[in-house]
Order: structure tokens, then C-alpha cells, then sequence
């Protein structure tokens, strides 16, 4: 059980770095920006913007594509 809450403490330090909350403003402005656009949704705007992620750790990415998927809703 302890082991537990030390891994979701852990994931909770990764997720609140400031890199990582960088890029997930940066995702979330972008979204909205592709989320003004008609007729291009989250789905199509993760599918776009996945090239933007390739010089990124796999973390930060998913952080990334998280922030444009929710910025675009």
C-alpha cells in the first residue's frame, strides 16, 4: 500500500515540474488555437501537431498532447 502512494507521489513531482507544466501551457494555448478552427477537432489537432513532440521526452509529450487535446475542447 505504501509503495502505491510513493508511486503516485512520484507521478505527481514529474507532472508538477515546471518544464513539464511549460509544455502542457504551451499544448493548452495551442489547442485552443487549432480549436477556433472549423472543422478541425482535438482528435485532428493531435493528429497535426504529433511532429511538434518528436524532439521531446516520451513524458513531456504525452503532457503535450494532453494540453492540446483539452485546450481544442
Amino acid at each position: 500500500m505504501i509503495e502505491s502512494l510513493q508511486y503516485l507521489a512520484e507521478g505527481f513531482r514529474i507532472a508538477a515540474a515546471i518544464d513539464n507544466l511549460f509544455y502542457c501551457l504551451i499544448g493548452a494555448i495551442v489547442g485552443t488555437l487549432i480549436g477556433v478552427l472549423p472543422g478541425i477537432g482535438p482528435i485532428a489537432g493531435i493528429a497535426l501537431l504529433i511532429p511538434a513532440t518528436f524532439s521531446l521526452n516520451a513524458t513531456s509529450a504525452i503532457i503535450m498532447l494532453a494540453g492540446i487535446y483539452y485546450g481544442a475542447m
